[in-house]
């Protein structure tokens, strides 16, 4: 009997979380062969062209595309990975702990980069810098900072016109928003002091960039921290109103990444749309390609074991105990 309950509760678990996604759409519907399931962290208007690049080449396939938040993503494919064809996500450490882990069908001959991929299981196709983000009308008469630095001086120079009007990512719940300030504190202690900045003006937490965007295009807030910079230049209603910096000291630029599932129904299709998503044309997409690293001008994090630093738990909590106490100052 407990474990005729331990099945309904399961199945009833699985049918709720099917039904709570940011974002869920058919591609190709009428299509009579494999319906490809893809889970992915990219909003679906930029990941569209994509798609229908590849049922172009695929007419009898389509796609059921389902989109939720990095960590969220990573925790559906953890827990139901039978659910699901192809893993696309933002957050590269998750990524590859699941790729680690063996939730990743290893491919074979696939095109690309050695460098841009991971035991030939997850698969670089993007490179997407982290910016900071500004509406413009508020700073207008004002110098425009171009360093963490300088942002750091142009918030404590005019603290009342910024108080509740700066966002980041809350990276508890952001599987890119915590890869982001990692790596950001590995590389320079000025990001502590910018979260200390940013916490005594009442910092608003977000979960994704397409938020924070949001937000800036209307108004209500004026500066976003680490937003990727990819989302708010394919904006095109915020164009006029926002301003796109990418840090001169230095920049966090990430690659999203896509493996295939390791039990997946259709594999040959499943391997087909990632060599797709990486050897596609720039015609296809609003999102930045990947390039070579000869023509790289910032550094990218790199698919590598170092990744896997802080997810560590006992490093995990304590670096979010250092940023809460940095950013949550009540």
């Amino acid at each position: 009997m407990r474990y005729l309950v331990a099945l309904i509760v399961t199945l009833l678990a699985s049918a709720c979380m099917a039904e709570e996604w940011e974002d869920q759409r058919v591609f190709n519907a009428a299509a009579d062969g494999p319906r490809l399931r893809i889970i992915s962290s990219t909003d679906t208007a930029l990941f569209a062209p994509l798609i229908e690049g590849f049922l172009t080449q695929n007419p009898d396939v389509s796609v059921e595309y389902l989109v939720t938040g990095t960590a969220d993503l990573n925790a559906r494919v953890r827990s139901a990975p039978e659910a699901f064809d192809v893993v696309i996500s933002s957050a590269m450490d998750l990524q590859l702990k699941l790729a680690n882990d063996g939730f990743a069908m290893p491919l074979e001959n696939m095109p690309g980069s050695d460098w841009a991929q991971w035991h030939d299981s997850l698969f670089a196709f993007t490179q997407e810098p982290a910016a900071i983000v500004i509406n413009r009308a508020a700073f207008a008469g004002y110098p425009v900072p171009q360093t963490r630095q300088e942002l750091i001086e142009a918030l404590r120079a005019r603290p009342e016109a910024f108080r509740g009007k700066v966002g980041t990512y809350d990276i508890r719940q952001s599987g890119l928003g915590y890869l982001f300030a990692t790596q950001d504190a590995r590389a320079s202690e000025t990001f502590w002091r910018l979260m200390e900045v940013m916490g005594g003006l009442d910092l608003r937490l977000y979960c994704c960039s397409g938020d924070m965007i949001d937000d800036l295009t209307s108004g209500s807030i004026a500066v976003a921290y680490n937003v990727l910079g990819s989302y708010a230049t394919a904006r095109v209603e915020g164009k006029e109103a926002l301003e796109v910096i990418l840090p001169s000291d230095f920049q966090t630029t990430m690659m999203r990444t896509a493996m295939v599932v390791k039990n997946t129904q259709y594999p040959a299709v499943a391997e087909a749309f990632v060599r797709h998503l990486i050897v596609a044309g720039p015609e296809l997409a609003p999102l930045p390609l990947l390039t070579s690293q000869q023509e790289q001008e910032t550094a990218v994090i790199t698919l590598e074991p170092a990744l896997l630093t802080y997810l560590d738990t006992l490093k995990r909590r304590k670096f979010l105990t250092a940023w809460e106490d940095a950013v949550i100052q009540k």
